[in-house]
């Protein structure tokens, strides 16, 4: 487990040239949860790149997989706003750590990935998801909650498909199975999807930890009626952790307190 970066109760971030500017508010906890032994998730969490990795369950170094990613996405956090290039060449410096890290019977370690990443695209700032595997985000925007990610897995294709409904997903034997990852196998490959930034919104990241033991409806109580990101963050884990815990749980929280959208060029 690694956990890089600290809660910050609002931290202002500015482009000089455009007069754009966000203020965020973040909070993030880990729990190994109430069967594990070993938690194998890490986070990162610092403008303009927060990111939540969940290793590999059955392998001997999902966590040193999960750290490997978190540590290069952490390496993008400073003054200014992110771009994509930026964050892929960091999940691929990733790989090439683990393809030096990893020992031979090590071989078959990964993790997911999902994260948010403040971009300036378009004459507008931006929220740009992304993910890899079966970690989420969620967003709750001007009242509208919703999933963003959708999720890398064997059930989600079955779901795709209209072979099984998402309630039944979450009890299938495959759930488990996870049809993308970060690892030395194949090219980290994230989907994107583009958020406003807007002021009043919250953003969930989670690993499914958190997704084992709360419902959609139930996330959403949460992230609607908690007053800042840590007491969302604590509802959140403690729910899960009481309905039973039986994987490692991770979430991140992040409010969006202001935003100046740039000046048109």
């Amino acid at each position: 487990m690694t956990a890089i970066g600290a809660n910050s109760t609002g931290l202002s971030v500015t482009e000089p040239n455009t007069g754009a500017s966000v203020t965020l508010s973040w909070a993030a906890a880990t729990e190994v949860g109430n069967h594990r032994a070993q938690n194998e998730d890490s986070f990162s969490v610092g403008s303009p790149v927060f990111a939540v990795a969940d290793g590999m369950g059955g392998h001997s170094a999902g966590d040193v997989a999960s750290d490997a990613v978190v540590r290069r996405l952490a390496e993008l956090e400073g003054p200014g706003f992110a771009t994509l290039d930026g964050l892929e060449a960091a999940l691929e410096k990733s790989v090439d750590d683990l393809r030096q890290t990893l020992t031979e019977d090590q071989r078959g370690a990964g993790t997911t990935v999902t994260g948010v990443a403040l971009v300036h695209e378009g004459n507008e700032l931006q929220w740009a998801a992304f993910n890899i595997g079966d970690s989420r985000v969620y967003a709750l925007i001007n009242d509208d909650f919703s999933q963003v990610t959708v999720d890398h897995s064997v059930v989600q294709q079955l779901v795709d498909a209209g072979q099984i409904t998402r309630d039944e997903a979450d009890y299938h034997p495959h759930s488990n199975v996870i049809t993308r990852a970060v690892g030395i196998s194949d090219a980290p490959i994230p989907d994107y999807v583009s958020l406003p930034v807007v002021a009043g919104m919250r953003i969930m990241l989670c690993s499914d930890g958190l997704t084992k033991e709360l419902t959609d409806v139930g996330i959403e109580h949460f992230i609607r009626t908690a007053a800042t990101a840590p007491d969302a963050v604590d509802d959140l884990m403690k729910a899960a952790l009481a309905n039973s815990g039986r994987d490692n749980v991770t979430i991140v929280i992040i409010d969006v307190l202001g935003v100046t959208q740039p000046t048109p060029e």
